[in-house]
C-alpha cells in the first residue's frame, strides 16, 4: 500500500508532540497562543484548533479555558 497524504493538522500534531519527545516543550510549558501558532507555523486557525484537539487525545497536551494550553505528558512518555 503507499502512503497516503497526511492532513495538515496531524502534521502540525506530530511535530508538536516531537518537541515534547525531544524535551524542548517540557511538562507544564504553555504552548503558544493559537493565533501565535498560526503566523509559527503558516497555517490557519483551524488547523491549529485540529492539531489541539489531536495532541489532548493523545494525552500529550490539556487546555485551560481562558489560561492556555500545556503540556501535561512527560518527555518520555512523548513518543
Amino acid at each position: 500500500m503507499t502512503d497516503l497524504p497526511r492532513y495538515e493538522y496531524v502534521k502540525l500534531a506530530d511535530a508538536i508532540a516531537a518537541d515534547i519527545a525531544s524535551g524542548k516543550l517540557p511538562q507544564g510549558a504553555a504552548l503558544p497562543g493559537e493565533r501565535a501558532m498560526t503566523d509559527l507555523y503558516g497555517v490557519s486557525i483551524g488547523t491549529v484548533r485540529r492539531a489541539i484537539v489531536e495532541l489532548r487525545n493523545r494525552g500529550l497536551v490539556a487546555t485551560l479555558p481562558a489560561k492556555g494550553t500545556y503540556v501535561i505528558a512527560e518527555p518520555d512518555s512523548a513518543s
